[in-house]
Parts: C-alpha cells; sequence; structure tokens
C-alpha cells in the first residue's frame, strides 16, 4: 500500500488518480499509524516552503516521516514536497526542513539568466546522473512537467537527475531509501507514470 501524506497541502487528488491508474493500492491519510503501515509513503505539496513546513510540524507528521525514513521506508516528495525533505528552505526567510536530505533550497532566480520566466513551467528533458531504480522504465530523451520557482541546491551528492532552465537545476534527488522529484510525474503522461509504477516496486 501507497499512502499519501494529507497535511492540508498538495495535489492529492491527481496524484491518487495516478496510482489508481497503475492499479496500485492507495490511501491518502493523516494517520500516523496508517503511514507507519504502508509499504511506501508520498509526501505531496505546492505552495511555499515555509507555510507547508509549519502545516506539517503542527500535524506532528515531520516526526513521522523523520522516522520512518529512518526505519528505511521508501518515502517520495514531490515538488513542494520532495524541497521539504532537505535542511532549509530560503522562500521568505530561512526555515527548516526535515533534513532527510542533505542541501537547502533556493531561488531560481539565482542561477538562471534574467531573460527566463519565472516560475519555470513547462515540459524539460530529464538528464540521469545515475541509475537509480526510480527510472528504470524511462529512456534517455524523456520529459516530465515543472512548475516551480525554487529548486534543491548545495546537494550534488544527491542528485539522480538534472533539467535545462538556462542552468542545470535539480529535477531529482536521492538520499538511501529517500527520493525526491522536483517535477510533478502525475502531470508528467506515461513517463510520470512509469515513475509512480518504479517507485511502487522499490
Amino acid at each position: 500500500m501507497v499512502a499519501i501524506v494529507d497535511y492540508g497541502v498538495g495535489n492529492l487528488f491527481s496524484l491518487k488518480s495516478s496510482f489508481a491508474a497503475i492499479g496500485a493500492e492507495i490511501v491518502v491519510t493523516d494517520d500516523a499509524n496508517v503511514l507507519k503501515s504502508a509499504d511506501r509513503i508520498i509526501l505531496p505539496g505546492v505552495g511555499a516552503f515555509g507555510d507547508a513546513a509549519e502545516k506539517l510540524r503542527k500535524t506532528g507528521l515531520d516526526k513521522v516521516l523523520i522516522e520512518l525514513a529512518a526505519e528505511g521506508k521508501p518515502l517520495m516528495g514531490i515538488c513542494l514536497g520532495m524541497q521539504l525533505l532537505f535542511d532549509k528552505g530560503y522562500e521568505y526567510g530561512e526555515h527548516d526542513g526535515l533534513g532527510l536530505i542533505s542541501g537547502n533550497v533556493k531561488p531560481i532566480a539565482e542561477v538562471i539568466p534574467n531573460n527566463l520566466k519565472i516560475p519555470h513551467i513547462g515540459w524539460n528533458e530529464l538528464d540521469f546522473k545515475e541509475d537509480c531504480p526510480l527510472f528504470k522504465y524511462l529512456n534517455k530523451g524523456d520529459c516530465v512537467y515543472f512548475v516551480h520557482s525554487f529548486y534543491a541546491a548545495d546537494c550534488d551528492q544527491s542528485v539522480i537527475a538534472t533539467a535545462e532552465y538556462g542552468a542545470k537545476l535539480t529535477a531529482a534527488a536521492r538520499q538511501g531509501n529517500v527520493y525526491g522529484c522536483q517535477f510533478h510525474p502525475e502531470k508528467s503522461g506515461n513517463v510520470g507514470l512509469n515513475i509512480l509504477r518504479a517507485f511502487c516496486e522499490i
């Protein structure tokens, strides 16, 4: 069973529908016991880093996720959910993340040319940095859908894929059993479904 964390932030319906499309057993929950009984966990997220981090802490689920990740349970963050996996986020101030992947979340405006629009919205090709089980059904040239103004930085040791948008931006990261996708698999057609399918087999 895959559990999607419901903490008031996230595109839950699209994610649930995507997992249903690949035949996965799925539950959307804010119950710590359900998360503990799940085989895998998805941390979604849309909006601002600080607000989302605060909502997660108020539920107490931040400690649950840290505990389960330490036990080796596969955990994947998506978009803002990925960003929350890192040490700190610098969106409207400085905010603590979950610290499950080493690195910081910074504005893409610091690294891309001034003529490019922010947020970065659209389809981009993934450049794979290592042979990761999350990408076992993907091929070179496959594209995924992004919507973001911030990116994971200071994390070269954990980057498993990048995307080009005036600079090489972190598209996906991994530290042990913890994975993160800056893009939206649930909005990336068959390529995205294949990523979710692979996660269900980890």
